[in-house]
């Protein structure tokens, strides 16, 4: 009989892995979105005095939340390999309903600007211990064929968050002012309650059990999450494989820092940049700009009043939410290169849109603009939005995923905070040329994307590493070798790494000798 967990075992077990892991995102989303339809309305303004009329104060309480996303991000970083990843998505679920609390509790005559910041910052802080780390388990946790499916409806779901936190401000703004903004922040506590419960009863990730040498519970896992029986074939097979990318990445050992910078056999530091450029990028390209911040461009941009900016808001994360589910269905099919290179394409022409519309300055052609919004939308949604949290989470190899995936999470979060300071700024000083900006910046993401971006649509984890192998061992792009490298099963991928003298735990000299070699041979084939 297969193992269980909750009574669980099989396709059910992984569904409500999934469904938990989910829930962090719905939640991420969800406090994503939360505050564009508070920070501008006369009830907020109220009790936090200081925000009133001010785009910079207004920029700092918004942004404040990325900052605590970061520390969170970071501690993740530092400890994430210690307390596994059930345990720092269960305390990460704890931290944001403490801060939720906090927020929620600011009244008038007790310094409720400053309670509010404490607050968004704890936050925040649980968020980013969780984004650091669900992706991680998620991928960890997942077959080959459905772990882009599985992360990209993570990716997908931010944006469902961000649409019900839209809706939810657009009908608490017809209550008591109480209600306006305490209710929307407090709801958050709902979700935090279902991760909490989840992860209670549901296992570690299988790979992280094996890589800290509690082989038996990794196996288990591993079992019940196929459904089958610790014993079967299939399981020692698949326990096998892990346990010698475990030996090859050197995973056997303690993580330290300066692992993520190490080249040779593993590619440790090159794998980490590219996982942390596409975090890096998804912020460049303008999203929170637009997130954040569409009613108060609508209004100061647009000219918009309050009601129709955040219903038009709201309308807008209906796009987003529906456009966001395209991933879901084709991220198999299509690849993960060609969906960042169209919604690199797409959200340029948006910009492109969105700064020619608005240089006139008059109502109608304003219009324009909107449609220019509503596409950069569609098109992040669709891409941009799920894949950097895919990428980064597959590309690692087990000995560093936790900690390069918390780098690239990092990475997210200090340009989130940079974005969301910025824009309120550049959008008072230089108008159209804020979209202008983002116009230039995903354009420039597409060349970066087509030299540098590996293919790993359809490949298991140990694929992956044998990968960025081929480039260094046949000095390659990643690229090149991702395209050569043929679909492998579990005991092809033993073989392969074998001969690159990878599966064995070879030393490092005997991979730079299996390199030189290469390099000798091509050398020889060029002078005859």
């Amino acid at each position: 009989m297969a193992p269980s967990y909750a009574g669980m075992s099989g396709r059910p077990l992984s569904l409500t892995v999934s469904t938990i892991a989910t829930m962090g995102f719905l939640l991420f989303g969800y406090d994503q979105g939360v505050m564009s339809g508070i920070i501008s309305d006369n009830a907020f303004a109220k009790v936090f005095t200081a925000t009133k009329d001010d785009a910079t104060m207004q920029a700092l309480v918004t942004a404040v939340y990325e900052l605590g996303c970061l520390v969170g991000a970071i501690f993740a970083l530092f400890f994430g390999d210690r307390t596994g990843r059930r345990w720092m998505i269960f305390s990460g679920a704890i931290v944001m309903i403490v801060g939720v609390i906090i927020q929620v509790t600011s009244f008038v005559g007790h310094i409720p600007l400053l309670q509010f910041f404490i607050g968004r910052v704890i936050t925040g802080i649980g968020n980013g211990m969780n984004t650091s780390t669900i992706p991680t388990y998620q991928a960890e946790c997942s077959k080959t064929s459905n772990r882009g499916l599985l992360i990209c409806i993570e990716g997908g779901v931010i944006a469902i968050g961000t649409a019900i936190a839209y809706w939810i401000d657009f009908g608490a703004h017809y209550g008591p002012d109480d209600l306006v903004w305490r209710f929307p922040i407090a709801f958050q506590i709902f979700f935090g309650l279902i991760i909490i419960i989840g992860m209670f009863f549901l296992p570690d990730s299988p790979r992280y059990l094996i890589s800290k040498d509690r082989i038996q519970e990794g196996e288990y896992v591993l079992a019940a999450l196929a459904g089958r029986e610790v014993h079967d074939h299939e399981t020692q097979i698949q326990k096998q494989s892990v346990i010698e990318s475990i030996r090859a990445s050197g995973s056997a050992q303690k993580t330290r820092f300066r692992d993520l910078i190490t080249g040779g056999r593993t590619q440790h530091f090159r794998r980490m940049l590219i996982g942390s450029s596409s975090q890096i990028f998804q912020q460049l390209g303008g999203c929170n700009a637009v997130i954040y911040y569409l009613p108060v461009l609508l209004k100061e941009s647009l000219h918009q009043s309050n009601d129709m900016a955040l219903l038009i808001g709201g309308i807008n994360m209906i796009v987003y939410s529906l456009f966001a589910t395209f991933s879901w269905f084709f991220i198999e099919k299509i690849g993960r290169r060609k969906l960042f290179l169209g919604g690199s394409f797409l959200q340029t022409i948006s910009m492109v849109i969105t700064f020619a519309c608005l240089i006139p300055g008059d109502e109608q052609t304003s219009k324009g603009a909107v449609f220019g919004l509503f596409l950069y939308m569609a098109a992040f949604g669709a891409a941009w939005l799920p894949l950097p949290w895919l990428y980064p989470a597959e590309l690692s190899p087990i000995k560093t995923r936790a900690k390069a995936n918390a780098v690239s999470t990092c990475s997210n979060w200090l340009f989130n905070f940079t974005v969301v300071m910025i824009t309120p700024v550049m959008v008072a000083h230089i108008g159209w040329g804020t979209y202008l900006l983002f116009a230039a910046l995903n354009a420039s993401f597409i060349p970066v994307i087509w030299l540098f971006y590996p293919e790993t649509a359809n490949r298991s984890l140990e694929e992956i590493d044998l990968i960025f192998t081929k480039g260094y061992v046949e000095n390659i792009s990643y690229v090149k070798a991702a395209r050569e490298l043929p679909k492998l099963i579990d005991d092809e991928i033993e073989a392969k790494a074998a001969e690159y003298a990878f599966a064995s735990g070879d030393s490092l000299d005997e991979i730079e000798k299996a390199h030189a070699e290469h390099n000798a041979a091509q050398r020889l084939e060029t002078t005859q």
